[in-house]
């Protein structure tokens, strides 16, 4: 028998295209695909993801990529960057949720927070998902990092008036920590498979759903591509769906437009499928449109 791939990614996207949609055609309407989050109205439920580096990709590339996500209506997240880069990022108009990693110097970490909170970010958090390597404790550019606490993340949540969202939430265990510390928002993510068979987001989410209550919002990332990946999200619950990988490419080639042309082409797909489905709006989404087909990998 031939061994199954363990890739994460592998099998995240092999379970989002065993996930079926129904159709349904009467009384459809043209949708809306406006989506709403911290008190402020997006065109798209597509935000970018906590990326970072991107001035590989393009000069200035982050501030590009948010400029392009804005002009498109959507939220962006950012990840790790120096302090002028998420300055720039603000500066383009674009809404921002500041990602902070699990830094081992601790007063840098509320440094940061303080920070995007002085600049007008929307939102900030923690990427919780990257404090280890398989050598012992990470170290990302450089930079130690060791794991969050969960008294640790109380203290930082109550150290800012932003809403704090944390980025790698994985199990219901994990969720309910969140919660209990005051958390105002949760990544569900594997981080692109940072551990081998790491359980789909989409499989957890509804497990993690029942475990909040909808009492925050959950985003979702890892594998997205389209907007049929984004619809099924959707249905399963969440808020709204990150993409990386597909906006590089079109960073890469046109800059902010590109990533502009991008979130619009996802977006259109998604309203298609919304529109194919009889769901008017994000919210009338029947969680009873989506269904499990057969998973392999």
């Amino acid at each position: 028998m031939e061994r199954k791939s363990t890739s994460s990614d592998v099998i995240t996207r092999a379970y989002l295209d065993s996930l079926l949609v129904e159709v349904r055609h009467l009384d459809a309407v043209m949708p809306s695909t406006e989506m709403t989050v911290y008190g402020k109205t997006f065109a798209t439920p597509v935000t970018t993801a906590a990326l970072s580096h991107m001035h590989r990709q393009y000069p200035d590339g982050m501030a590009e990529m948010a400029k392009g996500a804005h002009e498109a209506g959507a939220l962006v997240f950012s990840g790790m960057g120096p302090e002028e880069e998420l300055e720039g990022m603000i500066a383009t108009g674009a809404s921002v949720i500041k990602i902070i990693k699990t830094y081992a110097d601790r007063e840098s970490i509320y440094r940061k927070i303080r920070h995007a909170e002085e600049h007008g970010a929307l939102a900030v958090g923690m990427d919780i998902d990257h404090a280890f390597s398989r050598n012992g404790y990470d170290v990302v550019e450089g930079l130690p990092m060791l794991p969050l606490s969960s008294r640790e993340l109380a203290d930082m949540v109550k150290s800012t008036s932003l809403p704090f969202v944390i980025k790698g939430v994985l199990s219901r265990q994990d969720a309910r920590k969140c919660l209990d510390a005051g958390v105002q928002g949760m990544v569900v993510s594997h981080h692109n498979g940072r551990l081998d068979c790491s359980v789909p987001p989409l499989m957890i989410l509804p497990e993690i759903i029942e475990e909040t209550g909808g009492k925050v919002p959950l985003f979702v990332d890892c594998s997205l591509q389209g907007g049929l990946d984004v619809f099924k999200a959707l249905a399963l619950g969440a808020t709204a769906c990150s993409v990386g990988r597909p906006l590089m490419g079109p960073l890469r080639e046109k800059g902010a437009e590109g990533v502009r042309e991008k979130i619009v082409e996802i977006t259109n797909d998604l309203r298609y499928t919304m529109a194919m489905t009889c769901s008017r709006d994000i919210a009338s989404i029947d969680p009873s449109i989506v269904r499990m087909g057969s998973f392999t990998w």
